[in-house]
């Protein structure tokens, strides 16, 4: 009696993992790539601005 043929789904596993790897790796290249750029721009220099206080509500 013949066994049945069946699908190696050890290889398929090993298979589909190396495609995730090699379509992920990239993007976290490019993610570090940001993450480098943001941490290594100086802050802006932020201005405060004080706003006229509006006395005609306080009149109503």
């Amino acid at each position: 009696m013949d066994m049945p043929d069946y699908p190696d789904y050890k290889e398929m596993y090993l298979k589909l993992f190396r495609a995730s790897e090699e379509a992920v790796n990239p993007l976290i290249a490019a993610q570090r790539e940001c993450e480098e750029l943001y941490v290594n721009t100086p802050e802006p220099e932020l201005k405060v601005i004080t706003m006229p206080v509006d006395d005609a509500k306080d009149e109503k």
